[in-house]
């Protein structure tokens, strides 16, 4: 399937998909979405209302790596520790990563960026001494685990092209897959996928969107 760069409202850039017309970031602002979604309203808020700090996600579309770059460096500046779990069926290639501008855009060097692409596949690595990553090159519905991860970043491809990834079949792995307490975050705020998690025991709740979007959604499993 073809993939084209395409800046993004924040100057960072994202791909974009012409036979689907889909993006695997916002086009109103890659980092600025990714930030807002994950980091603040994931990551952020499961510190602020846990002790310990350490913490294990799994991320559903692994994709350019944004998200797991972003934690990265959220490990470091607030001495996190991290173990990142990231599910892609579909790697991107050596080349399209290395046309991503992520580091320029944060004012930082290549080196952790290009680490969590070069790292091999289904192998646990230490890319810093607080953050882990393991990469899975699986199918969403291919994933049985559970009790283990404290939050997951939802970042499928959205639900007009890829329906069959926000069903209650999904989310019941990923309702399976979170420990008591866990969350989940998403970009999305569709009520098919709301109705999907709740069916499954979520609660979920609507948040401010990002920037271009009015919500977003985040699930805990109680």
């Amino acid at each position: 399937m073809k993939r084209t760069l395409l800046r993004t409202g924040d100057g960072s850039y994202t791909l974009h998909i012409p036979e689907w017309n889909e993006q695997y970031h916002s086009k109103h602002g890659a980092i600025a979405e990714a930030n807002h979604v994950f980091i603040k309203s994931g990551l952020s808020h499961w510190f602020a209302n846990n002790e310990p700090n350490e913490i294990s996600i799994m991320e559903i579309g692994f994709g350019t790596g944004l998200n797991a770059l972003l934690t990265l460096l959220e490990s470091e500046r607030e001495n996190f520790i991290i173990d990142y779990t990231g599910v892609e069926a579909f790697p991107l290639t050596w080349e399209e990563i290395q046309q991503l501008n992520y580091s320029s855009m944060l004012n930082i060097s290549d080196e952790k960026f290009l680490a969590i692409h070069k790292i091999p596949w289904a192998e646990r690595t230490a890319i810093s001494e607080r953050f882990k990553l393991i990469k899975m090159q699986q199918l969403f519905s291919e994933i049985n685990i559970e009790n283990a991860y404290n939050l997951i970043y939802f970042d499928a491809f959205g639900i007009r092209v890829q329906p069959e990834l926000w069903t209650e079949e999904i989310f019941q792995k990923m309702y399976n897959s979170l420990k008591t307490s866990g969350i989940l975050v998403t970009y999305a705020a569709s009520g098919n996928a709301r109705r999907a998690m709740q069916s499954v025991g979520f609660n979920v709740e609507r948040l401010p969107g990002p920037p271009g979007k009015k919500e977003m959604l985040r699930a805990s499993k109680y």
